[in-house]
């Protein structure tokens, strides 16, 4: 329909990167465009850890073994961050109370408002990424590499570079699946394992044998046991849950 709308549907996802770098001025426009997301109240609750230097990425990569992590020109740690609300309630001598879901919520979906124009400025210039959201699994040790401090956590990171390889635009679910009119429409037993088959096979058909695993089953491998842990622990330690 137009440039940005043709933009948007041809996404897909980057892991493999050349050795050309993301200039630092364009690496800041980029980041900038991020920036201009929407916000819950303007209080833009989120920050972001830019990591370039081999060195920290190595760091990183050790905590979560993500190939695109040490290949990138560059990787965003996008962190929940109500540090500034702290100093607002000291400031005026008002009880900090940032506990909870709500808290939650707000700063996790700002980061990922700012995240997805990051990623989609990125991509206007040539650039490509991947979002990593395994970093969840070993926050702490994150947040002492880099130093987030209390009432922060870490949410994703994006690695960022020159594609040195994409693959075809992955089949999403069908549009009816997921948009509702007027009203939500519940699936029955029967329709939902239809549309649960169904997108198993336009999966399958994606990776061409390049995994064994259903998209049901990955749900169920996500959904069908226990949560990790870790995430919760150091979101009590922040002192945010």
């Amino acid at each position: 329909m137009n440039q940005t709308i043709d933009l948007m549907m041809n996404h897909v996802s980057v892991r493999k990167f050349t050795d050309e770098p993301i200039p630092a001025q364009t690496l800041d426009a980029i980041i900038d465009a991020g920036r201009a997301a929407s916000s819950w109240k303007a209080f833009w609750s989120y920050s972001i850890v830019v990591v370039e230097s081999a060195e920290t990425k190595q760091a990183l990569f050790d905590l979560v073994p993500q190939p695109a992590i040490t290949g990138c020109s560059a990787f965003l740690l996008f962190v929940g961050d109500l540090t500034l609300a702290a100093q607002a309630a000291e400031m005026h001598d008002a009880e900090f109370q940032p506990k909870g879901v709500e808290s939650l919520l707000i700063s996790s979906v700002d980061g990922a408002l700012a995240a997805q124009n990051t990623l989609l400025a990125a991509e206007s210039l040539g650039y490509g990424g991947v979002v990593i959201g395994l970093v969840r699994y070993e926050s702490a040790k994150i947040s002492e590499l880099l130093g987030l401090p209390k009432y922060t956590y870490p949410l994703f990171g994006i690695a960022l570079g020159k594609p040195a390889r994409t693959f075809a635009v992955k089949p999403r679910l069908p549009f009816d699946v997921q948009v509702h009119r007027e009203r939500y429409r519940t699936l029955d037993k029967q329709a939902g394992e239809t549309v649960l088959r169904e997108h198993d096979a336009a999966q399958s058909e994606y990776f061409g044998g390049r995994t064994a695993e259903d998209w049901s089953e990955r749900l169920v491998a996500q959904w069908g046991v226990p949560e990790v842990p870790s995430s919760t622990e150091h979101l009590k330690a922040s002192g945010l849950l």
